[in-house]
């Protein structure tokens, strides 16, 4: 399985940026998919995760912010991110479970200036 991210870039805070996650495989095999960030210094922590029925579940921190959603048709998983502060800093990768084997792509930088 192989993920690839894209949608990373320099932002303002107060901006939006909107982040796609391509799979190699079909999404109706995937079990879920999830957005992790790491920030400089920090340990990898989860985002968000939309799992093979629709459910999602989004970090306390973002939910109000940030948007996962999937587009089946295109094998694709997005995390739609809105009133990006300097806090959501970090390297945003994509991480899916296949047949209880864990795949990660290589990672979208997010840097957001005060």
């Amino acid at each position: 399985v192989q993920l690839v991210e894209s949608g990373g870039g320099l932002v303002q805070a107060g901006g939006s940026l909107r982040l796609s996650c391509a799979a190699s495989v079909s999404f109706f095999s995937i079990t879920a998919i999830c957005w992790y960030r790491q920030a400089p210094g920090r340990q990898r922590e989860l985002v968000a995760v939309v799992i093979s029925d629709g459910t999602t579940n989004h970090k306390d921190s973002v939910k109000v912010r940030f948007t996962i959603y999937r587009d089946n048709a295109k094998d694709t998983v997005y995390l739609q991110m809105n009133s990006l502060k300097p806090d959501d800093t970090a390297v945003y990768y994509c991480n899916a479970n296949f047949f209880r084997m864990y795949y990660w792509g290589q990672g979208t930088q997010v840097p957001v200036s005060a």
